[in-house]
């Protein structure tokens, strides 16, 4: 049952491909359960073909789920009027480079169903929000990579959006403007604006993002509050003279191991975990250097959430 406490809303949301001439079957996304809350700052993670694209694409009816149901704000994703409420910015956007921004604006605009008399008043404030106030007039050929990330994001606003779908929202923006967006996505949060990022960058996600979830071969591997996801992250372990065979018994127990300048530092989840990496240690001849509890970063929880194992 779903409830418009969610901005997003999944159960057991499939999508399964299916090859013409094989008869073999790839799962794209694997019974996705997932809760998005409304106004919070939402990050999808996993490695390249995880599953993420397909997942977004459904969201937008872009691609037919298999099986499974989803709702946003409460509403059926099979309807027209759920997406009414969704500014989405892809990656790798391209628009039409013989209009100006302005022009562009206006053209989505009015795809959006926004009156022309709305869209004149709307589109200076959208551009002066994204840094564009002198660019207007200017034709999008002449934008740079940065700029068009910026004229997306307006574009992904032009309608007065409830929830934010952005995909790889800062790719090839400085910095700067990197930090310029977040401030501007803030702000957006404080209006009760959902964001919901599709990114690579795990800095970015862990440092803007409230929430995470993280996804591998099609499947939710981890979700949760970053700051609880973080919290009470397990010990590590430091280490010198492991035979290699050693470290790959320790790492298949359930370890991250991380090469350091003097030898190995080996992350444990728990006490009782690092004491069985430890006696390992010894029995194979290797030397404890040091043993303290660690700050997980999301780096590391997204290395072992993602790590080869058997499904």
């Amino acid at each position: 049952m779903s409830t418009t406490d969610n901005a997003i809303e999944t159960e057991g949301l499939e999508k399964i491909y299916r090859a013409r001439f094989r008869g073999k079957e790839v799962k794209a996304v694997c019974n996705l359960t997932l809760r998005v809350p409304v106004g919070v700052k939402f990050g999808l993670l996993g490695p390249n073909g995880a599953g993420k694209t397909t997942f977004v694409k459904m969201l937008l009816s872009a691609v037919h789920a298999s099986s499974g149901s989803a709702w946003i704000f409460g509403k059926d994703i099979r309807l027209d009027e759920s997406r009414r409420p969704v500014g989405y910015l892809p990656e790798n956007h391209r628009f039409p480079t013989y209009l100006t921004g302005a022009g562009m604006l206006n053209f989505y605009g009015a795809l959006s169903g926004l009156p022309a008399g709305e869209r004149r008043k709307r589109i200076p404030g959208l551009l002066k929000l994204v840094g564009l106030s002198d660019w207007g007039r200017v034709r999008i050929k002449k934008y740079s990579k940065g700029m068009l990330q910026r004229l997306g994001l307006a574009q992904a606003l032009v309608h007065h959006p409830k929830l934010l779908i952005l995909d790889e929202p800062t790719d090839g923006v400085d910095p700067a403007g990197r930090r310029e967006i977040h401030d501007i996505l803030n702000r957006l949060i404080g209006k009760g604006v959902t964001v919901f990022i599709n990114s690579h960058l795990l800095s970015e996600v862990e440092s803007f993002c409230e929430y995470v979830a993280i996804m591998r071969q099609g499947k939710l591997v981890l979700e949760g509050k970053i700051s609880q996801l973080l919290a009470g992250s397990g010990f590590t372990v430091n280490a010198s003279r492991l035979p290699v065979s050693s470290l790959n018994e320790i790492r298949a127990a359930g370890a991250i191991i991380l090469s350091t300048a003097n030898g190995v530092a080996i992350q444990s989840p728990s006490s009782e975990h690092a004491n069985l990496v430890m006696d390992r240690i010894r029995a194979a001849g290797g030397s404890i250097e040091s043993f303290a509890p660690s700050g997980a970063s999301l780096e590391d929880l997204f290395l072992k959430a993602t790590a080869e194992r058997g499904d």
